[in-house]
């Protein structure tokens, strides 16, 4: 059965982690949850408050991680998703988050990322020459990167699929999961 990480964190997007969590099962892959350490993770809710100049973070699930970022081997799994939220902001500083993110651009494998994750797809020097979808608030840095923000629900450019957050969930999954029928199918 082909094995699917996410790299996130404490105050990553709950739904962004969760809901690809569970639907890549559904699919039939073995998802690993990956993290600084191996502990329980507190994802965080982000939500639209009427007066507020941005979104308001409420408390999410909290969720353990399968193994720490130091041990991951990325050879081992067949595609990659970066949730956003918080998480990423510090997560991208991290050198075995930056080593294993290109990995699996190197590889050609299927990656999706969503909302900040774009952030850490910057940090780790993948985006040049890349189309992508993010939060809006992370358009200048994936400019900078060298990459070309997308506001849309689903970009796909090659092997990369990204959406700009939550409300994007169908259409980002239904995007990713055809790539990974397509390259790493669940064989019965």
């Amino acid at each position: 059965m082909p094995k699917v990480l996410i790299l996130t964190g404490d105050a990553a997007e709950d739904l962004e982690v969760l809901y690809p969590y569970q639907r890549l099962l559904e699919e039939g892959y073995e998802v690993d949850v990956a993290a600084p350490s191996v502990k329980k993770l507190q994802f965080v809710v982000h939500d639209f408050v009427p007066g507020f100049d941005t979104y308001a973070e409420k408390p999410g699930h909290s969720w353990d991680a399968d193994v720490a970022f130091a041990d991951v081997a990325p050879e081992a799994y067949a595609a990659l998703v970066i949730p956003g939220g918080r998480a990423p902001e510090y997560l991208r500083l991290d050198a075995d988050v930056q080593r294993i993110v290109r990995h699996f651009f190197d590889a050609d494998k299927p990656v999706a990322q969503i909302c900040h994750g774009a952030l850490t797809l910057a940090a780790a020097g993948v985006l040049d020459g890349r189309r992508t979808a993010a939060y809006p608030a992370c358009a200048p840095e994936v400019r900078l990167a060298g990459g070309t923000f997308v506001d849309a629900e689903a970009v796909v450019d090659g092997n990369l699929v990204s959406a700009r957050a939550w409300p994007d969930h169908p259409a980002w999954m239904r995007a990713f999961v055809g790539l990974l029928r397509e390259k790493a199918p669940v064989t019965s």
